[in-house]
């Protein structure tokens, strides 16, 4: 017989290699044996077992499966049990996850991994593995309470979640998302274009803006308020906030993850805090010029009693007195004329019961064109009107048959003497509203001198013995108490246009 040095020292290398690899293993190595009548052993374990269930070696030896089993807690020993005897009964490997008491470590986890073999005499062998995996189960308890929380807090709120997807440009949208959007599947917009096209028009440059810093890694994260588009067509006021938690070697962002939370209530008393503190400023604006006008005008006519009583005094004889005394009469007609014309604009101001009815325009704009013409040759003036018969505001009659008179008569007033006039009246809905444009090609004003003035009291812009500079002061106060608007667009020597937009 050939001896073979080499295989028979290859050999005892190998043998020397396991011992060393078994030595070195963490996880516990057994072989554990059933026997046909259910007597159990375990001819073999590695060194790890003992530390790894704190047992000593020769306790381990002598009570070998016992000393391993007793570890097992209360609670799990069923479980690990009748794991062993399924893989026994169906043949197949047995695996199992289960807790220990140990001595010193406290609760721990391991998880048994083994195959199995069958041998002729009817006894089953387990070859495996018991690994810890304590720390691994510690992990995975602690994602499973921060995700219950997580969700807790998701259901209990009124946020809903979307995720960004920047390589495959696709948006993902959570449940409560698309509920707080309102949005049916169908409508779900799958790409940030999509997304874009549902943002409001006036909201979408200032939404691109604060998010774009934020991809550009300029802010921490973003947040924007915005109007965004329904399935019903209507715009409902969000909150949207994101992050971005994933970027690439050169910074570029990859994905972004944020929520959307309902703000419509809050947004639209915002906004109606903000009207409301509008008209309060324009009210404080009219008060305070009103007091102005007030201050002068009476200040004025005092001086004017003043001078011409003194004057009086100082006159001897009877005839002078008499003259002075006319001057006097004119003066006190000039002040009763301006406590009218104040008065006519507080009782305006003041008057918190308007009287609000449905009118036709043309119905009051026929009766009012009927009354102006008698300031003009009706010849030379060209009424163009296409209002609609069917025309209807809700306004006062006596101030909407005032504005509609004022701003006639003003149109003939300063018509244009070198050509024909030509007033036109147009009514129509813009933005939802009802609006009256007045049209003329008169003298025109001009806006970049006197465009602040224009509806001042006592303002005039064109000479005219009938111009006293209070019926457009009027008019605006008129139609701003009905919650309405006017503003007027004019080129000197083309024409004026006033536009009235009515609440409705």
């Amino acid at each position: 017989m050939e001896f073979d040095f080499y295989n028979t020292k290859k050999k005892a290398n190998v043998n020397v290699f396991k011992s060393k690899s078994f030595d070195e293993i963490q996880d516990a190595l057994f072989v554990f044996t059933i026997s046909a009548v259910n007597e159990y052993e375990m001819p073999f374990i590695n060194d790890a077992t003992y530390e790894m269930f704190e047992v000593l070696s020769n306790k381990m030896f002598t009570t070998t499966v016992l000393s391993i089993y007793n570890r097992i807690h209360e609670e799990d020993k069923k479980h690990v049990k009748k794991s062993l005897l399924n893989a026994i009964k169906k043949r197949r490997k047995w695996s199992v996850v289960f807790r220990a008491e140990l001595p010193l470590n406290g609760l721990s986890w391991f998880k048994v991994t083994s195959k199995r073999l069958v041998n002729k005499d009817g006894s089953t062998e387990f070859y495996g593995r018991i690994t810890d995996i304590t720390e691994l189960k510690e992990q995975e308890l602690k994602l499973k309470r921060t995700e219950q929380r997580f969700k807790v807090m998701m259901e209990t709120s009124n946020a809903g979640i979307w995720d960004w997807d920047l390589r495959a440009n696709r948006v993902y949208y959570s449940t409560q998302s698309l509920k707080i959007l309102e949005l049916k599947a169908s409508d779900t917009p799958s790409t940030r274009d999509g997304w874009n096209k549902m943002v409001h028009p006036e909201d979408l440059e200032g939404y691109l803006s604060v998010l774009q810093n934020h991809l550009d890694n300029k802010t921490p994260s973003y947040e924007s308020f915005q109007r965004v588009l329904t399935s019903n067509k209507e715009y409902k006021w969000i909150i949207s906030k994101g992050m971005v938690i994933e970027r690439d070697a050169a910074g570029r962002p990859l994905k972004v993850i944020g929520t959307h939370s309902d703000v419509s209530f809050q947004k639209e008393k915002e906004l109606e805090l903000k009207r409301e503190m509008e008209v309060y400023k324009e009210k404080n604006n009219r008060l305070l010029n009103f007091s102005h006008i007030v201050s002068h005008n009476l200040n004025s006519h005092a001086g004017n009693f003043k001078v011409l009583l003194d004057l009086i005094d100082s006159e001897e004889g009877f005839d002078e007195k008499i003259e002075t005394i006319k001057y006097l009469r004119a003066v006190s007609g000039d002040l009763s004329k301006t406590i009218e014309d104040l008065s006519q604009i507080v009782n305006i101001q003041n008057n918190a019961e308007i009287n609000v009815e449905p009118l036709n325009v043309n119905s009051y704009l026929n009766r009012v064109l009927n009354i102006v013409n008698a300031y003009s040759d009706s010849s030379q003036m060209t009424v163009i009107n296409n209002v609609s018969p069917e025309a209807v505001v809700r306004f006062n009659p006596a101030y909407l048959e005032s504005v509609l008179q004022n701003l006639s008569t003003n149109a003939i007033k300063y018509a244009n003497p070198a050509k024909p006039l030509i007033v036109e009246f147009d009514f129509f809905i813009e933005n939802g509203k009802k609006v009256l444009t007045v049209k003329d090609n008169g003298l025109g004003i001009d806006l970049a001198k006197h465009g602040d003035l224009i509806f001042g009291m006592y303002k005039t812009f064109h000479k005219h013995e009938k111009a006293n500079g209070l019926g457009l002061y009027i008019t605006k106060n008129q139609i701003e108490s009905m919650n309405g608007k006017i503003t007027v667009d004019s080129t000197v020597g083309e024409g004026t246009t006033f536009k009235i937009v009515f609440k409705d």
